[in-house]
């Protein structure tokens, strides 16, 4: 048998539908766990255990988008809870299973073995894991500004519009940003922006903003935004230049700044948001990476 068939022969075990621990994915392949998983990790570069677990992630992704119900895609997934499968979900899409991912299913895998719809075909070509650091500051950014919004809820309406910090201004073209209101949405607002950008869409509708429409709005967005630095990251696609057609004149930009502006100024409105909520009354964390990242992980990190 040929390394190649052999290889087949691996992934095939692991992603049986019957195989849900590793003793019986190694079985299926004729195999003891520690020399199933030498070989896998060696020739896919991806233990098995994770590499199962990420692909009925992306299958759980795509079925919740054709309408299945959370809990019939948990338990199909091999999760033994619906909280177990919510976390996990979550922490790898960036929003809760209750609402589906937008875009693509796929996650980043170091293989390019991937779930494919409808027939359960898996997909091998060239790909590489996005940068971890790029990736916690645009997976911090999306939490950090759910968090912010969900904080905003708890002040009066007459305390969100209040303009706190008179004649403030991030960027010069997006105009005052003096009460929380204009802050959180000018920063959910620029996503929106760049992401149909990125995609060559018309320019997005601009809805509410009072936070349960800016939750709605963001919810939406932060997959795609996420899917997209994923895509920059995958093809080493940061020196590509968009031509941008939303602005007028249309006007050309290297991808790695655009992210770079849209992190950067991120950063500022989150930290600026935090000033004036606690200028309402509000107690609010730091914003910090490291803290988030610990609660993320449950402290292991």
């Amino acid at each position: 048998m040929t390394g190649r068939d052999r290889l087949r022969e691996l992934l095939d075990a692991v992603l049986d539908e019957d195989h849900h621990r590793l003793d019986d994915m190694a079985e299926g392949a004729y195999s003891s766990p520690y020399h199933f998983t030498r070989q896998l990790t060696a020739g896919a570069g991806e233990p098995p255990v994770a590499m199962r677990r990420r692909v009925m992630l992306e299958r759980a992704a795509w079925q919740l988008r054709q309408g299945a119900s959370v809990t019939d895609v948990a338990f199909g997934a091999g999760y033994d809870s619906v909280e177990g499968f919510s976390r996990a979900f979550s922490r790898a899409y960036g929003q809760p299973p209750s609402r589906p991912t937008s875009g693509h299913h796929w996650l980043p895998a170091p293989n390019g073995i991937h779930f494919h719809p409808p027939t359960s075909l898996w997909v091998h070509s060239n790909e590489v894991t996005m940068n971890p650091l790029t990736e916690q500051l645009v997976q911090h950014d999306l939490d950090d500004t759910a968090d912010l919004i969900d904080r905003a809820k708890q002040l009066s309406d007459e305390d969100y519009r209040a303009i706190r910090l008179p004649g403030a201004v991030v960027l010069s073209w997006d105009g005052d940003e003096s009460s929380v209101a204009s802050v959180l949405e000018h920063h959910v607002w620029t996503k929106e922006v760049w992401v149909a950008a990125i995609e060559g869409a018309d320019l997005p509708e601009r809805r509410g903003d009072e936070p349960a429409a800016l939750r709605e709005r963001h919810d939406e967005i932060a997959p795609r935004w996420l899917a997209a630095v994923r895509d920059i990251d995958r093809r080493g696609g940061w020196d590509d230049v968009l031509v941008d057609a939303l602005c007028e004149p249309p006007e050309s930009f290297q991808l790695g700044s655009v992210v770079a502006h849209v992190l950067t100024y991120a950063a500022h409105r989150r930290q600026l948001t935090r000033l004036l909520m606690r200028s309402a009354g509000l107690d609010l964390d730091h914003g910090d990476p490291i803290e988030w990242l610990r609660r993320r992980t449950g402290g292991n990190a």
